[in-house]
């Protein structure tokens, strides 16, 4: 009895040992192991063919019947694009190839799902994705020209903005080609000068530039809203109400003012005949630029212009014009005035900020004068030098010549260099200005730079980096023509890294374009501002000294 039951538990000991010592069964795990475009393993690739051949490793065979609806390739986030599928390693690696041609310039993903399951049935442990951005179609998008006219047909089409594109009622410069009434008073000096370009160029008459400017004249004059002289940044072009810039900004814009008259001005000396209605613009001109009270902008006579007020909040934005920036026209214009002229030390100590306003350091071996590390925004040396030519003035601070060139110079090897690694910034692809961005609105500069390309900053910068610019110009037109040329010359930006292009044109960014071209190839718009004696002036009791001076 007692072997028996010896001989039931040894026995039962020995079962339970061997069923405790099995090994346990194998739980697949189901991964991504690696992928690659033709060869290459990076995560996000640029420059990719339109007939790429993208490998997806897989740590186990997958199940080709979930293959088809769980890996995908989409164009922008939306299209879903035919594929081609094979396999590859017993059905390890999958290899997909897009049935057509890809488009170019354009943003790619291939998603793996978590729904795709192995031979096993196991489902994909993560979810997968590959992004990658096609190349640049690099055939010519329009017929070869000339330079000259290559440059014709971009003045030609860019004019459009302000002459079929200005408001019906006021003439004036619309804000953007969305603004419907509302027109902008900066643009539309901007736009004054454009005009009398296009006169130089045979693209309108010297009679309908002229009717055209005595539209705006009668307007601002007559429907639009003065305070102490200055006019508001937006205006309504039907009516000639203030549209407030911003919650405090419902009232003067000193910088704005500036710009409107350095256009207005310019044409002043343009029309300059006996011609009666000539005659009379030129006295309509006369009276808006006298009646600007640029000593009332010193808020009680302090050594610095104010850039705004309102008639209802006062000084609240309390924003003093200096430092380097695109507003130096405004203390020429203010010291030029021969009814309301500011003193220089409001210039010395105020714009140039008691001397502070000098950099003198080196950027890409370029030596910069005066403003911010590497120079800020192009627009710095565009709005001012539309009229105010750069070439040969000296003052204190610095030669402008240099300033501007130098300027120019290294936001152009910055994009070169490339440092934070934009996809198509090159010595073909640069520019970093003030424009719309993705997101909304962005001061681009080498230090602020979301990568995004805007033309008017290279373009505009013409008579700076002429052999640069017109490169750059030629690669707009030639290569991306398709994507951001239109109605009214080049879009206003354009990002390569995400790609993405802007419907939006500017007022502030098209008329430089027109004009900086222009002063390139003639000078016209510099020989005219400075022509008008209280320029010359103005310019000589600030300490300016120029060979026009």
């Amino acid at each position: 009895m007692k072997r028996s039951l010896f001989f039931f538990l040894s026995l039962t000991l020995f079962f339970s040992c061997k069923k405790n010592n099995s090994p346990l069964p194998s739980v697949e795990i189901f991964t991504v192991n690696g992928s690659s475009i033709n060869g290459n393993s990076a995560s996000v690739q640029y420059n990719i063919g339109y007939s790429p051949i993208i490998k997806i490793n897989f740590s186990a065979p997958v199940n080709r019947s979930g293959v088809i609806n769980n890996v995908l390739l989409v164009l922008n986030g939306a299209l879903t694009i035919p594929v081609n599928f094979t396999y590859q390693n017993n059905d390890s690696t999958l290899i997909l190839q897009p049935v057509g041609a890809l488009v170019p310039i354009s943003k790619y993903m291939v998603s793996v799902s978590t729904s795709l399951p192995s031979v096993q049935n196991t489902n994909l442990q993560s979810a997968y994705a590959i992004t990658f951005i096609t190349q640049i179609d690099s055939t010519d998008k329009f017929p070869l020209l000339s330079d000259n006219q290559l440059l014709d047909t971009v003045q030609r089409r860019t004019f459009r903005y302000f002459w079929e594109f200005g408001h019906p009622i006021s003439g004036m410069a619309r804000e953007r080609n969305t603004s419907g009434d509302l027109v902008t008073s900066g643009g539309t000096g901007f736009g004054v000068m454009a005009m009398i370009a296009a006169v130089n160029r045979n693209f309108i008459t010297r009679t309908e530039a002229r009717d055209r400017i005595l539209l705006i004249s009668n307007f601002l004059t007559n429907n639009c809203t003065r305070y102490h002289g200055a006019f508001a940044h937006w205006i309504n072009g039907s009516s000639g109400a203030t549209i407030p810039f911003s919650t405090n900004d419902n009232g003067a814009d000193l910088v704005e003012t500036a710009y409107l008259m350095e256009g207005l001005i310019t044409a002043r000396q343009y029309f300059n005949t006996a011609d009666p209605v000539e005659t009379d613009l030129r006295n309509k001109i006369n009276v808006l630029l006298n009646g600007v009270e640029w000593n009332w902008f010193r808020q009680s006579s302090q050594n610095v212009l104010y850039w705004h007020w309102s008639p209802d909040k006062a000084w609240i934005i309390n924003a003093q014009v200096r430092g380097w920036m695109e507003a130096l026209i405004t203390y020429v214009m203010a010291s030029s005035s021969l009814t309301d002229s500011i003193p220089k030390i409001v210039y010395d100590n105020g714009w140039a900020v008691n001397g502070n306003i000098r950099n003198n350091n080196t950027y890409y071996t370029y030596q910069l004068p005066m403003g911010p590390s590497n120079g800020g925004p192009l627009f710095f040396e565009h709005y001012s030098f539309l009229g105010i030519n750069p070439n040969g003035l000296n003052d204190t601070y610095a030669n402008y010549q240099v300033q501007t060139t130098n300027h120019t110079k290294i936001n152009y090897e910055y994009c070169k260099a490339n440092p934070r690694g934009w996809n198509g910034y090159s010595n073909l692809c640069w520019g970093l200005t003030a424009s719309d961005i993705p997101t909304g609105y962005n001061a681009n500069e080498p230090n602020n730079d979301p990568g995004v390309i805007s033309p008017t900053a290279a373009l505009s910068s013409m008579p700076y980096t002429p052999v640069e610019s017109i490169n750059a110009l030629k690669f707009f037109y030639y290569k991306l023509g398709d994507k951001i040329w239109g109605q009214y010359g080049f879009v206003d930006a354009f990002k390569l890294s995400d790609p993405w292009f802007a419907i939006s044109n500017l007022a502030i960014d098209q008329g430089p374009i027109i004009v900086m071209i222009e002063n390139y190839r003639s000078g016209l718009l510099w020989n005219l501002f400075t022509s008008a004696p209280e320029i010359k002036n103005g310019m000589r009791r600030l300490g300016f000294t120029a060979p026009y001076l």
